[in-house]
């Protein structure tokens, strides 16, 4: 059977965390423009180039042994996924300014919170939008085990969060919202 006619059935993003079903996406307006700014460059920069590369292999003739026509699909492909994949979050975002957190005192979507754990480390994360999170940044999830364990502590508070080793008490020793 010609590959023309194959399903490919690679995952929308999987090297992304699900948003829950039926949720909002909750993200920065930082994270908001992130991803406003990679629609716009998949869309208006790369897939034009793309679209003319994949024109030109086309019209030299054979396109069964043309590496220019095949590639040129392909990432077609990928970058038409990554826009519809963008969209869906874009659809269902819900932009929350940290600046304009009430409670501040809590750990909320935004926060900085510094913890520690039963070893005396100190560690240091924010809790930030699907999209934004980094561990390079010490940027987590709102959605990750530990952003869940931490929602609603207050300084001084011990919240357990779960590990495979089992459960892990941790001490939450300051929040702050920077944005």
């Amino acid at each position: 059977m010609s590959k023309a006619f194959t399903k490919e059935t690679e995952p929308e993003e999987p090297d992304r965390e699900p948003v829950p079903a039926g949720g909002k996406n909750y993200v920065t307006p930082k994270g908001l423009k992130l991803l406003q700014d990679e629609l716009h460059e998949l869309s208006r920069v790369e897939r034009p180039k793309v679209v003319e590369t994949v024109s030109w292999a086309a019209s030299n003739g054979d396109r069964s042994e043309n590496g220019d026509y095949i590639y040129g699909k392909r990432r077609l492909r990928e970058i038409d996924r990554r826009m519809r994949f963008i969209l869906k979050r874009l659809d269902i975002a819900e932009v929350v300014d940290p600046k304009q957190i009430g409670d501040r005192d809590q750990v909320l979507f935004g926060a900085t919170v510094t913890y520690a754990g039963d070893d005396d480390i100190e560690k240091t994360i924010r809790i930030v939008g699907t999209e934004e999170a980094s561990m390079e940044r010490n940027e987590v999830s709102w959605i990750a085990p530990i952003a869940r364990a931490l929602h609603k502590a207050r300084v001084g508070d011990t919240v357990e969060i779960a590990t495979p080793s089992g459960p892990n008490p941790i001490e939450i020793i300051a929040i702050r919202y920077d944005d």
